[in-house]
């Protein structure tokens, strides 16, 4: 009998052990909703700074503390549509009326570049702004205008690459080139096609998006900025950067682009290789022995001034974005490894160290982003997509909250 009940406290303390070790370890990076809001709050006051701020036909690109001045661009520039996608995703969020008119205002201005063919950017400029302003109040409008952005931004397809050629400039130096930047404008195709019922859209983002994975990344998952094809064959004529430290180095940015759009591509296609690919993505930026313990990346993998290169708060915030989705798509402990990496980097990014004082950075929310180090322009300054991301991110843990 002494026996038996030997063997049953065994039995049960087995048990507990195993469930213990079983037992999801505490998630110490997590944010809860007030958090969130309060992100989000001093995110709106920030911005009814810059919309007071913003000449009217003026759309922010940054901000330069050493004059007080905002840096601004007209609709041809390809960050035009992250302001009024912004006010957008802020006006969801707490219900400002004045915020979904200033939107309204800069949707007027961007309206007439559906007809730009000559940038690959339409996804930017139009999705993110048309795109958020039809999803919170569809309108027949706003569906015309972009299915014709999406009609002018399939001209530059080309079926011998098999891509949508990104840059029109330096002829000299490329023949078709290609970024890793592209994968983003992708999104905007895929929704003309579901929305339209014709799969050429669609049918150009896959193409274009199954080329990039065959000719963009290396052995290790990371990306080249630039790839430059041969029109008449199709074949890579070139690997290079742009933006990055070296032609074989690991620029932020670029890997940040190509997480976030494999992620979106398994969304809308639900093809493996997509979720495979941007999962290979992820750990190689998670896993790198140079990406910080605060999760904010060094704008480039392979700087030579590491530890002391700049950051890019604009690569953390769309890597952050990034993964919040691919957790959902992810499974077991890797799932958990994506959403705790998001969150650390939203702690960080709405530290201190990288979130200005409401009522300072000409408006801007986010501090320390880097455009292009090598043309020498938007070193260590707030940027318009930095913030677009930031807000994204919070939006998309706003929801993921309200679901648990």
């Amino acid at each position: 009998m002494n026996d038996m009940k030997y063997l049953q406290s065994l039995c049960y303390l087995l048990l507990v052990g195993l469930f213990a070790c079983q037992a999801p370890e505490k998630d110490e990076y997590a944010l809860n909703a007030d958090f969130v809001d309060k992100q989000l709050q001093d995110a709106v006051a920030q911005y009814q700074v810059m919309a007071n701020r913003l000449e009217p036909d003026a759309l922010p690109k940054t901000y330069y503390q050493r004059d007080d001045s905002l840096e601004t661009s007209g609709t041809r520039w390809w960050t035009s549509g992250f302001y009024p996608g912004s006010l957008l995703y802020l006006y969801e969020f707490s219900g400002d009326e004045a915020l979904l008119k200033e939107a309204q205002a800069k949707l007027s201005q961007l309206e007439k570049e559906k007809d730009n063919t000559g940038t690959h950017d339409l996804g930017f400029m139009l999705y993110c702004s048309f795109g958020n302003a039809h999803r919170l109040a569809p309108d027949s409008a706003y569906r015309a205008i972009m299915l014709r952005g999406a009609e002018s931004l399939g001209t530059r397809f080309n079926t011998t690459v098999g891509c949508i050629r990104s840059w029109d400039h330096n002829g000299d130096k490329w023949q078709f080139p290609v970024i890793i930047d592209n994968m983003m404008n992708l999104e905007f195709l895929n929704w003309a096609s579901r929305e339209s019922g014709d799969p050429k859209y669609a049918e150009m983002s896959d193409t274009h998006a199954r080329t990039t994975l065959k000719n963009h990344f290396r052995d290790d998952y990371s990306s080249y900025h630039v790839i430059d094809y041969d029109t008449l064959s199709g074949e890579v004529r070139n690997r290079h950067t742009a933006q990055g430290a070296t032609h074989e180095s690991a620029w932020a940015r670029g890997q940040a682009w190509g997480l976030y759009g494999y992620t979106m591509m398994y969304r809308d296609t639900k093809d493996q290789a997509y979720l495979d690919q941007a999962q290979y993505i992820a750990d190689f930026i998670l896993d790198h022995p140079n990406l910080p313990e605060d999760g904010v990346p060094y704008w480039d993998f392979d700087a030579e001034d590491i530890p002391d290169a700049k950051r890019d708060a604009s690569a953390a915030a769309i890597i952050a974005s990034a993964l919040l989705e691919l957790s959902t798509f992810a499974e077991g402990g890797t799932a958990t490894k994506y959403l705790q990496a998001s969150e650390r980097m939203l702690k960080s990014l709405s530290s201190d160290a990288y979130k200005a004082p409401t009522g300072s950075n000409g408006g801007f929310i986010l501090l320390h982003s880097v455009g292009n180090i090598p043309g020498n322009s938007e070193v260590d300054v707030p940027l318009t997509y930095a913030d677009y991301y930031y807000i994204e991110a919070l939006m998309r843990y706003k929801k993921r909250l309200s679901e648990d």
